[in-house]
C-alpha cells in the first residue's frame, strides 16, 4: 500500500449495494456510507428518507492511488447505476438516491466532467446523464447499522 490514500464520494442510490460494489475494487482501502450534500446539521436515516434534508445517500472511499486510479472509480461509479434518472434508482424515488460525483479537488471534478462528456459522446445512454458534479461539503457518516450493511446481513451487491 502507498503511503498517500485519497478520498472519493459518490452518491448512487441506496447507499448500501454501492457500499459493497465498491469495497471489491483491489485498492479501495476503506468505505463508509453516510449523507452529504443537504442542510441539516448531523442527519439521520428517518430525517434523510424524509427527501426534506436535502442530503444524498453516498459511499465515502478512501483508495490507495497507486492501485487504482480515481477514474477506473469513477468508471465504477457509472457502471453501477443509472446515471440518467433524476432523484431515482430502481424502486427507490427522491432526491437522497440522486446521481452525485461530490469532488474533493479540482482534479477530480475535472475527470468527472470529462468521463460525463465521455460517457454523452459515446451514445451509450439513450436520455441525458444527470449526475451532478459538485465539491464535497460535509460527509455524515450514517448510523453504525448501515456501516457493511450487507455484508453483515450475507447478501450480495443489489
Amino acid at each position: 500500500m502507498s503511503e498517500k490514500i485519497e478520498t472519493a464520494t459518490f452518491a448512487a442510490g441506496c447507499f448500501w449495494g454501492v457500499e459493497a460494489r465498491f469495497r471489491q475494487i483491489p485498492g479501495v482501502v476503506d468505505a463508509r456510507v453516510g449523507y452529504i450534500g443537504g442542510h441539516v446539521e448531523n442527519p439521520d436515516y428517518r430525517q434523510v428518507c424524509s427527501d426534506t434534508t436535502g442530503h444524498a445517500e453516498a459511499v465515502e472511499l478512501r483508495f490507495d492511488p497507486a492501485q487504482v486510479d480515481y477514474e477506473s472509480l469513477l468508471a465504477a461509479f457509472f457502471a453501477m447505476h443509472d446515471p440518467t434518472t433524476l432523484n431515482r434508482q430502481g424502486p427507490d424515488i427522491g432526491s437522497q438516491y440522486r446521481s452525485a460525483i461530490f469532488t474533493h479537488d479540482e482534479r477530480q471534478a475535472d475527470q468527472a466532467r470529462t468521463m460525463i462528456e465521455q460517457l454523452t459522446k459515446s451514445g451509450r445512454y439513450r436520455t441525458p446523464i444527470v449526475t451532478q458534479v459538485v465539491p464535497v461539503t460535509t460527509f455524515w457518516e450514517a448510523e453504525a447499522y448501515h456501516q457493511r450493511y450487507l455484508e453483515r446481513r450475507g447478501g450480495g451487491c443489489a
